[in-house]
């Protein structure tokens, strides 16, 4: 004899993220057939059923994201402080290649500064120069897409003759 009705038991869930305090708890019901169950009480259990699917999938959608804009968060701080050490770092270097080069120069530190000056300003010409040719490079992509507009465009407006 099958029970009309099985005990719910609850399947703990856990979540990956390291500042999540709190558990939640998902309840798994056993399949329980009874062969006396009529189509309406069945339709009924589907629909319950598929209303439930659809709560959990936008839960679990709204816990993804919350995660991953958490993620995408931490890396821009990362990025950022990776940035600003780097500009420190650069203009040490930038101190260290001028003095290094006025010391050279018979303590002259106007040539270091100057030489470190104009090598910084030819790579950044470089740099710029390299950015916008590949910006002004073509979008294959963006040209392919118009030309198959075109040949929509022309397929729909032409006539079709039988």
């Amino acid at each position: 004899m099958i029970p009309a009705e099985a005990p719910e038991r609850e399947l703990p869930t856990t979540c990956t993220h390291p500042i999540a305090i709190t558990e939640e708890r998902v309840t798994a019901r056993p399949i329980v057939t009874d062969p006396d169950t009529g189509i309406p009480d069945l339709i009924r259990r589907l629909t319950d059923d598929s209303k439930r699917l659809v709560t959990d999938e936008v839960h679990l959608a709204k816990l993804e994201a919350r995660e991953s804009l958490h993620r995408a968060a931490r890396g821009g701080i990362w990025l950022g402080l990776a940035f600003g050490v780097s500009i420190i770092m650069l203009v040490a270097l930038t101190v260290f290649l001028a003095t290094l080069i006025g010391r050279i120069a018979n303590d002259h530190m106007w040539i270091g500064a100057l030489a470190v000056g104009l090598v910084e300003l030819a790579i950044g010409f470089w740099f710029v120069k390299r950015g916008l040719t590949t910006y002004a490079a073509p979008s294959y992509t963006l040209e392919q897409t118009r030309a198959s507009l075109a040949d929509t465009t022309h397929w729909a407006a032409t006539p079709t003759r039988n």
